[in-house]
């Protein structure tokens, strides 16, 4: 999958088929709906694309939009380049853009740039300036100029809607495999590692700090979870406390690893954690030697959950 920064820079010869929408999460909604994308422009000897728009359209026009997103721009670029899409077009989204016209939108960005001759869209979708056309308005500018408009059907698109939502909310509750189910994969943070104060290791647990540079990304409940990692070619296995640190009187949320088995220096790497499995809350201990005796036991539970899966 090649990815195109801007709508412009798009300059492919051949011609395309193309859906357009945030795709946030990658879901197994989104999966079916890319799938056809991917047969239907294979068997028209067309290239296949996804149109996609950041930061989020809701970042830009709704200024004070707390709006969290399932995936960073780089996680959804992973995650669709592994379906076999042949381009990603992301463009920025801004006051400017959003005031075209529809008119303007169809022939200059989606006919003149991006040569679409097929446009996968769902029936809600709307678009141009006030978002004041919809998926009527494009079947007839498919007709002026060339291209074919497949809807996608009612139900698939309410399923998206719902998965999205069946997503945020177990993740939100700590609800790790309803989310990993809708999504199809396991859901991820990435970020570097820094620095923390070193009480883990004073107890016999080093942990790995991790820092995420987008403020938009969602994070699951506080609380202890099952974890691995992809790390130079190996998988890393441990568990992640997200919280407080309320036994030390922790002030600031922080997300910290212990890896299992593992004794190399990560500051400064960027670290791609996976949940398994949410174990327990986050708690406050009588003292530190109880907090180490807790870890204990919750090692001993991530490697029985991470045996059995």
């Amino acid at each position: 999958m090649e990815t195109i920064q801007g709508i412009a820079q798009f300059k492919s010869s051949t011609a395309t088929a193309l859906t357009i929408g945030t795709f946030d999460g990658v879901h197994i909604g989104h999966g079916q709906i890319l799938k056809r994308l991917i047969n239907d422009a294979k068997k028209a000897g067309l290239q296949s694309a996804v149109l996609t728009f950041f930061p989020h359209p809701r970042m830009v026009l709704q200024q004070d939009s707390d709006i969290k997103l399932l995936n960073t721009l780089e996680e959804k670029k992973q995650i669709l380049a592994s379906m076999g899409l042949d381009y990603l077009i992301v463009h920025p989204f801004t006051q400017e853009f959003s005031r075209l016209s529809a008119l303007e939108f169809v022939r200059d960005s989606l006919v003149n740039h991006l040569k679409a001759k097929k446009v996968i869209i769902g029936y809600d979708h709307r678009f141009g300036r006030n978002r004041n056309a919809n998926i009527t308005d494009l079947i007839a500018y498919g007709n002026t100029f060339g291209f074919e408009v497949e809807e996608i059907p009612v139900q698939e698109i309410d399923e998206v809607s719902v998965s999205s939502t069946k997503i945020r909310n177990a993740l939100i509750s700590g609800d790790i495999s309803t989310a990993n189910t809708y999504l199809g994969y396991r859901y991820m943070l990435t970020g570097t590692v820094m620095k923390g104060k070193g009480l883990g290791r004073e107890i016999g647990f080093p942990t790995a700090n991790i820092a995420i540079a987008e403020h938009y990304k969602l994070i699951p409940q506080n609380g202890v979870y099952v974890v691995t990692a992809a790390y130079k070619g190996h998988v890393l296995h441990g568990m992640m406390n997200i919280g407080y640190n309320p036994t030390v009187e922790g002030k600031l949320k922080s997300m910290e690893i212990h890896f299992f088995d593992f004794q190399e220096d990560l500051y400064g790497k960027t670290v791609q954690v996976q949940f398994v499995k949410k174990i327990r809350d986050e708690h406050k201990f009588d003292s530190v030697e109880l907090l180490r005796q807790q870890l204990e036991k919750d090692k001993r539970t991530s490697l029985e959950l991470l045996a059995s899966t």
